[in-house]
């Protein structure tokens, strides 16, 4: 558990702002990126999201300002998580190999909430892989999981872990107990009805928080997380909605720098495992070092929040529903189709349905060309409830899962119509 003593996290705000940090005085340079002399001694090092050359609107880079560069003490190498058993790792990341345990499956699946695992697990091994498709190492596709764990990556010790993921970006939805995140940018709270997104290539840690509130039965911190292995989230285009509505871009928060302080004097204690996720397999070196040095940065590639309880939602006022995409909060573009994304990701807040009592009769039944896996933070979802009376067995809860494929029809028996026959 964290420290629930600490001042509250401060944050920047605006998606995709450029945006400038330090956690010292007189720490950032002004007027270049990479000056000859560093103030406070600093190395300079950018952290490229994108191409050189992609367009400016898409373009995503940060310059970090930090006490050792990120390569210091990186001559051991990376070695299999296979190869070192002290670590107690998957050699493949959410324990699944995709060349040999994934397999196509048309029909539509239904998951509880996630199990608790026996013993002590940190967020690495608390992941599990749902589903997938593409491949990370052509940078396409993505991968769906679920977690559950009740211990911390920091521990404070030579036993400290930190990873960063160099397939993709993921984006974090807690479902029990809040997170506290540690990012080369800063620090982050995620609490159950908020989520972030870490970018690939950042360095980060997940702890459990203890400063929420909540009424779980058990001490694992658990939920879902995507991953997409082209690209990064961007908002979705509001198009005759306006300037205003779904997620605004002013309630995305960044973190505010923070780095540790180095102990010279302590080497040994300064020690850390660096995981990382490379073409869904792990890797792990030996760290002299906290990699949270990053004293100041400026840019716009950096990790974020948002609370999805500020979700602005759109919807009929007169009959009919919307199509869910009205939903988007964050969008991932697909290729060169306009308009097909790669992944949305979309919820159903508390809303005011369409007045008309003459229509939208729930459960709606459809065919989409795009998959569609759908979790559940609280509550109840309407048009998932339990298949028949009392069958909570079978029932969408907090915690599980759905997923219907691509063109698949669901058929509900106790839906059928009065003209179908006996």
């Amino acid at each position: 558990m964290t420290d629930d003593t600490a001042e509250p996290l401060q944050y920047h705000a605006g998606f995709g702002n450029h945006i400038e940090s330090s956690a010292h005085p007189h720490s950032l340079p002004q007027g270049r990126n990479n000056p000859r002399l560093v103030p406070c001694g600093l190395y300079a090092e950018q952290l490229s999201g994108t191409a050189f050359t992609a367009p400016r609107c898409e373009n995503r880079r940060t310059w970090l300002y930090r006490m050792l560069p990120s390569v210091s003490g990186s001559s051991s190498g990376f070695s299999s998580c296979v190869d070192d058993t002290r670590l107690n790792l998957p050699s493949s990341f959410g324990y699944a190999d995709w060349d040999k345990d994934m397999k196509l499956d048309p029909n539509p699946m239904r998951w509880g909430a996630t199990p608790s695992p026996e013993g002590d697990v940190n967020f690495i091994q608390g992941v599990h892989t749902i589903l997938g498709s593409g491949d990370p190492t052509t940078k396409s596709g993505i991968a769906l999981y679920v977690y559950a764990f009740n211990q911390d990556m920091h521990t404070k010790g030579k036993d400290d872990m930190h990873m960063y993921n160099s397939d993709g970006d993921f984006l974090i939805v807690p479902q029990q107990k809040g997170l506290d995140i540690q990012t080369e940018m800063g620090k982050m709270q995620i609490n159950p009805g908020e989520i972030c997104v870490i970018p690939r290539g950042v360095v980060f840690t997940v702890n459990i928080s203890s400063k929420v509130d909540d009424t779980a039965d058990d001490s694992f911190a658990k939920g879902y997380m995507l991953e997409i292995f082209r690209g990064h989230f961007f908002l979705p285009e509001l198009g005759p909605i306006g300037s205003n509505g779904l997620a605004n871009g002013r309630d995305f928060l960044h973190p505010t720098a923070h780095y540790d302080k180095i102990d010279k004097n302590d080497a040994e204690s300064q020690q850390c495992i660096i995981v990382n996720k490379f073409g869904q397999s792990l890797f792990a070196r030996t760290n002299p070092q906290s990699p949270y040095n990053v004293v100041a940065w400026h840019g716009n590639y950096l990790p974020y929040k948002y609370d999805l309880r500020k979700f602005c939602a759109i919807n009929s006022v007169s009959y009919d529903h919307p199509d869910p995409s009205i939903y988007t909060v964050l969008t991932a573009k697909g290729g060169d189709e306009e308009g097909t994304a790669l992944a949305d990701f979309v919820i159903f807040p508390p809303r005011v349905m369409a007045t008309d009592e003459n229509t939208f009769r729930p459960p709606w039944f459809h065919r989409n060309v795009m998959t569609e896996y759908m979790g559940l933070i609280y509550g109840e979802y309407d048009a998932k409830k339990s298949c028949s009376g009392d069958d909570k067995e079978g029932g969408f809860v907090p915690g599980g899962a759905s997923l219907h494929s691509s063109k698949i029809s669901i058929f509900l028996t106790n839906h059928a119509s009065p003209l179908c026959g006996p």
